[in-house]
């Protein structure tokens, strides 16, 4: 292993099993030392970009929620012959991938290729380029006509309106994300799983190839709800696969010296026969019995590849804050909801609940400790406070609790919203604490075009088998044990 790279999980070589219509395959997660050798330093600029991108996002027209720092899951796939590792991200639904020339423009330290484990840019070789008449073309130039598309491919007026203008390449396409895009071209391959018994492929994959990039050092695997997505081409050929998917983020630290020995499990399609025990909930037959609360997905006309729920409420222990209805419903403009993207880090709430929040929380907490302002400071989080040097840990934290649309609520783990570390400055050693939720600015007005009013990060999402289940538009949470579950599905 490079010094200068940490593995927050040790990436094992590509494992895959296939079992009742499923694929499982690893996700991995990893940091560089170089880039943030402090815990401040990457809760800071984990905690300023999340935000930054956010308000992007909501004030303009980005069409995905993008990446953030100590969000980096990817997985791995084959495209003809060749192996590439791409960040899955449920906030975007495009797969692009970086070819050989690639020019990346302020994408300086934002990432070590040793920490992933097959990088780009890949060469073409088996791919070939979509046409302007195909349907993949008009998708991702936003539905225009494939006769304009070929008028932009340079085919004269006598080849479109004979219908002879089949073979020229679909015109280039841009894309853009909260802080970052890139220009690509449409081409198809084989895309395969290998090790799996039997291999599992799917032909004519259609994805992006992009020569240039603004931010975006890695290709993006695109798991939103867009017909270009991963999930939505590999539901053209296997409905069961692609129309049904979960991971379970195995809990990781902004601590440098806390290493994960395994990857977080992708599962592509239903592994269980379920039984339903009501409308929100559903118990899978494995040994543990487990049950998933489902909350119904929300219909955004503006953006309709986002993963939008309705958040209802969030008790801090007894008490129970209800939401605005920005938080509830998504209005015809788009505006609203909450957005469950793999793809960033911290979730995000609109500023007036967020403060009602935090001073619930601050109530509670403050009474015991300290705040600690320049720990706030230094790390981007709010509140923090210093734990008693007498306690290995603050016992006064009050529970946390998502309640979500169609009567589910999601109980929340400690470690998911309030994280613990100790700080050194050089003369004593405290223990702080700080809250991992934050202040998303203020909701959109009815006449602006401002997009969701929140997001729930990944970080929140740890220990949790999140279920995606796109033929019954809903969202599903249950407690897991993550790494037990890698093992029990290898």
């Amino acid at each position: 292993m490079a010094s200068s790279v940490f593995f927050f999980t040790f990436f094992i070589l590509l494992q895959i099993s296939l079992s009742h219509s499923s694929l499982i395959l690893p996700l991995t997660h990893s940091l560089s030392t170089t880039q943030y050798n402090t815990t401040h330093h990457l809760l800071k600029s984990t905690a300023a970009r999340s935000a930054n991108r956010f308000h992007h996002h909501r004030n303009h027209r980005q069409v995905s929620l993008p990446l953030t720092p100590g969000s980096d899951y990817t997985l791995s796939f084959s495209l003809g012959s060749q192996t590439i590792s791409l960040y899955m991200d449920t906030g975007s639904d495009i797969v692009w991938i970086p070819f050989h020339p690639f020019d990346c423009i302020l994408c300086e330290g934002k990432y070590n290729p040793i920490s992933v484990p097959n990088p780009g840019p890949l060469n073409l070789t088996s791919a070939t380029p979509i046409t302007c008449k195909h349907r993949s073309c008009s998708v991702v130039h936003s539905s225009a006509p494939s006769s304009d598309l070929c008028a932009m491919a340079k085919c004269s007026l006598e080849e479109i309106e004979t219908g002879d203008c089949k073979l020229s390449p679909c015109p280039p396409f841009y894309y853009a994300y909260g802080d970052g895009s890139f220009i690509a071209k449409l081409y198809e391959d084989t895309l395969s799983i290998p090790m799996s018994t039997p291999s599992f492929n799917l032909k004519k994959f259609t994805f992006g190839v992009a020569h240039s990039a603004l931010g975006e050092p890695i290709g993006v695997a695109g798991f939103g709800r867009g017909p270009l997505s991963l999930p939505a081409q590999l539901a053209r050929d296997s409905p069961d696969i692609g129309n049904y998917f979960s991971y379970c983020l195995i809990s990781h630290s902004f601590d440098t010296t806390h290493v994960l020995r395994r990857p977080s499990p992708l599962i592509l399609g239903h592994r269980y026969s379920g039984e339903e025990k009501s409308k929100n909930e559903l118990t899978m037959n494995d040994d543990n019995g487990v049950v998933y609360s489902y909350t119904p997905m929300l219909e955004n006309p503006k953006h309709p590849y986002f993963y939008s729920v309705g958040l209802e409420a969030i008790s801090v222990g007894k008490r129970k804050i209800q939401a605005p209805n920005s938080m509830k419903r998504v209005d015809r403009k788009g505006n609203g909801g909450m957005v469950v993207d793999s793809g960033t880090t911290f979730t995000m709430l609109p500023a007036k609940f967020y403060d009602s929040v935090m001073r619930e929380f601050d109530t509670r907490v403050g009474a015991f400790y300290k705040r600690a302002s320049e720990v706030e400071d230094r790390t981007g989080l709010s509140p923090c406070y210093y734990g008693d040097v007498k306690e290995k840990n603050f016992r006064n934290v009050p529970q946390l609790l998502l309640h979500l649309g169609g009567n589910s609520t999601v109980v929340m783990p400690r470690r998911n919203y309030f994280y613990e570390f100790l700080e050194n400055d050089g003369k004593v050693k405290r223990r702080v604490g700080c809250m991992m939720l934050m202040n998303g600015g203020a909701v959109a007005d009815e006449d602006d075009s401002g997009g969701p009013a929140g997001l729930l990060g990944n970080y929140q999402q740890q220990g949790f088998e999140v279920v995606y289940d796109l033929e019954k538009k809903r969202i599903g949470f249950a407690r897991r044990q993550c790494a037990s579950l890698w093992d029990s599905l290898n």
